[in-house]
């Protein structure tokens, strides 16, 4: 099994922090967010790593991980980054896909590793919870994810206008089964990149709406359900909130 932690972005919602080092590298209970999810890995089996940097990329080279450079990475979002790591995707085993800026407990990533699909994404049930903790109306930054037949992802994204629209939060964690890895990176080439995808171009497509794209097109991709345990850093505020929802 191989891991793709995506960490290109700049951070600019956690400024002052990220004026000198990239988001991934921010602290949060005495380690950076990489190193938390490099020990949950670690703990885990997997040893091998990739990261996907950009912004300061200089300060993410490691003897624990393979380095891979989005040169573009202000022009770009996550799925342009996951491609980035393109000759990674060898179709010859799962992929675990991370972005940057989240931190998870070995339980959860566990629960990602035996749930068997050809795409399982992480989702949060307890979520609201967490969110509470994070912000006055969790409508202002939450989005859709709409389920059937128990863990059928059938929408993910979207904007809500009211908490019925929610089943879940998916936590930016995803595993593609190995015989559906290279078809991933067929699917992205073959998208038509002259059009808009929720509002963003081709480059800077969220890996939401790529979801979304390969729900459209058939593909079968599961929820595999947690109940807290993990934390997403995207502002100063979330330090404290995390240790509310995670624990290291």
């Amino acid at each position: 099994m191989k891991a793709i932690i995506l960490a290109a972005g700049m951070g600019t919602r956690l400024k002052p922090l990220t004026n000198s080092k990239p988001k991934c590298l921010v602290e949060l209970a005495g380690k950076s967010l990489l190193e938390h999810q490099l020990d949950t890995l670690s703990d885990c089996g997997i040893s091998d790593i990739h990261v996907v940097g950009g912004y300061m990329a200089d300060q993410l080279i490691s003897k624990k991980y393979k380095l891979h450079q989005n040169h573009n990475y202000d022009n770009t979002n996550m799925v342009y980054s996951l491609f980035v790591a393109t000759e990674e995707l060898t179709g010859r085993e799962d992929i675990i896909i991370s972005y940057g800026d989240i931190v998870y407990q070995k339980n959860v990533l566990q629960s990602l590793i035996a749930f068997d699909a050809p795409i399982s994404v992480v989702v949060d049930q307890s979520w609201l919870s967490y969110w509470k903790t994070r912000m006055e109306d969790p409508l202002t930054d939450v989005e859709t994810l709409k389920l059937e037949s128990t863990n059928k992802i059938v929408e993910i994204g979207k904007k809500p206008q009211s908490l019925s629209e929610i089943d879940g939060q998916y936590i930016g964690l995803i595993k593609v089964n190995s015989q559906f890895v290279t078809r991933l990176k067929l699917a992205w080439q073959n998208m038509d990149k002259n059009i808009i995808y929720d509002g963003k171009d081709y480059d800077n497509m969220q890996m939401t709406s790529y979801l979304q794209m390969l729900i459209n097109l058939g593909w079968d991709i599961r929820a595999t359900f947690i109940e807290n345990g993990w934390a997403e850093v995207d502002c100063p505020g979330d330090l404290d909130a995390a240790l509310a929802n995670w624990k290291p």
